[in-house]
């Protein structure tokens, strides 16, 4: 970003890493950890985001599953599902995360995952790295994003120490200036007023995919009405 403080934090940060004052912090000197640490400097040119149009914007579609809606009283994500909008293919990530607890009946029915599988996964340290590895500067779009942005916000703190950076785009936000009239509240229900197919429903790649479909349709939308960038975006559902 442009702000001089975290400049400044940054040069500090690269003095200090030689030394290893962040070792416990990291818990190890994994090159990964260091190596996403060094990338935040590539924050910084987020903010360019804002002018390139739509069309054109590198974007990374994504979805979580977690055990509840509250990562401050305890709640954990389960899995991440993310995929990266191409020309003319889209990449893919998904991964289990470690948890160790019991999932609630509710929980098992809706994911369809099980303590077994979630027992020997990557930790979240391992799979936020290779995530944001796989997301580099992208901007990130997801459907209904406070509940993945307040996740990622606090798993940021606890695990690096670190505020979260990268641009989150709510879906839902967008689509109020397509059809403010028109109250859609589910995935289900936008997919089913844009004709997507709904496949593997809370399977968090799943959801990823069919909501990468949803915002393609909503760029198509948009450039319609004459909204080609995430600036005019902010500045129309700012006068809704």
């Amino acid at each position: 970003m442009k702000d001089n403080s975290f400049l400044h934090f940054m040069k500090q940060f690269q003095m200090k890493l030689s030394t290893n004052v962040y070792t416990p912090l990291l818990g190890k000197t994994d090159p990964k950890h260091i190596a996403f640490l060094r990338n935040l400097e590539k924050e910084m040119e987020i903010e360019k985001s804002l002018t390139i149009p739509l069309k054109d914007l590198h974007v990374v579609v994504f979805d979580m599953e977690t055990t509840g809606f509250a990562p401050e009283q305890g709640d954990q994500i389960l899995s991440i599902g993310a995929v990266k909008m191409g020309e003319t293919a889209n990449d893919t990530f998904y991964s289990l995360v470690r948890f160790e607890g019991q999932l609630t009946p509710a929980v098992k029915e809706l994911t369809g995952l099980d303590e077994a599988e979630l027992k020997t996964a990557p930790s979240l340290s391992d799979v936020l790295i290779r995530f944001y590895e796989f997301v580099q500067t992208d901007t990130l779009v997801a459907h209904h994003a406070t509940h993945e942005k307040k996740f990622l916000q606090h798993a940021n703190w606890k695990i690096f120490r670190k505020p979260y950076k990268h641009r989150i785009i709510d879906t839902s936000l967008v689509f109020k200036l397509i059809d403010p009239s028109l109250k859609l509240v589910s995935l289900d229900d936008y997919c089913n007023h844009f004709e997507v197919e709904v496949r593997d429903r809370h399977h968090a790649l799943g959801d990823a995919q069919m909501t990468a479909q949803l915002w393609s349709k909503f760029v198509f939308q948009m450039n319609e009405m004459q909204c080609h960038t995430l600036m005019d975006v902010y500045d129309r559902v700012a006068k809704i």
